[in-house]
């Protein structure tokens, strides 16, 4: 058969070349790997929240002896499970010894300001673990726990800097409220803030970012 003089032996139905289709079914399937790729990051929640990745509770939960105070006050960060209800309540109580201990001004002016940087918004609601003169705010065991902390630290080791010590009373949070804090930091990683940073992840930095997830409780020690 013979071939028209403008005719182009390559093209093929639809008018378009070899060539062109070829260069199109590439990008269609560069497309279809990166929206694969994407989705395996990246899914719906169920509440509206697009997630990214997922945080598990083994890389919140703090573990191990403190560091700093961990030995003096007879403490474990793995001593607050949900598996011995008893020994947690027996820790919360170790921690609370401080905290009706008098505090010079300098170190009142600090304890205020390390107290009113975090609450126990999931038991009491309160707005912070103190009011704004250095009272108590809040009745709940973990309260108690976390202003007796604060105390003992700054009393005891005043070397310590004030986001050390709201880091620590952080992480006692944590225990104390596990499933919810997975919840929120698997929010915040979702935007991009770290998650183990335990002053975004308990303090009142990001307080009420992970409103809208569901919660099934598992609060640790009495309220």
């Amino acid at each position: 058969m013979k071939i028209m003089e403008n005719e182009n032996p390559n093209k093929v139905k639809g008018g378009k070349t070899n060539t062109e289709l070829y260069v199109q079914l590439g990008i269609i399937a560069v497309l279809v790997i990166v929206i694969a790729f994407n989705a395996g990051k990246v899914y719906n929640s169920g509440t509206g929240l697009v997630t990214i990745g997922s945080v598990s509770a083994s890389e919140i939960i703090p573990k191990g002896v403190p560091a700093v105070y961990g030995k003096e006050l007879g403490v474990s960060y793995d001593d607050v499970s949900p598996n011995n209800l008893q020994l947690a309540d027996i820790t919360i109580n170790k921690l609370t010894q401080y905290e009706n201990k008098e505090l010079t001004k300098e170190q009142m002016e600090r304890y205020i300001k390390i107290g009113s940087s975090i609450s126990c918004e999931y038991c009491c609601g309160a707005k912070a673990i103190i009011f704004s003169n250095g009272e108590r705010a809040c009745g709940c065991a973990h309260s108690y726990a976390m202003r007796g902390l604060a105390k003992y630290l700054l009393i005891e080791h005043p070397d310590m800097t004030d986001e050390e010590i709201l880091s620590e009373l952080g992480k006692w949070k944590v225990l104390f409220f596990p499933e919810i804090h997975e919840q929120k930091a698997q929010v915040l990683k979702s935007q991009g803030i770290d998650p183990g940073n335990y002053i975004n992840l308990a303090s009142n930095l990001y307080r009420g970012i992970e409103k809208g997830q569901t919660s099934s409780g598992g609060m640790v020690g009495g309220c």
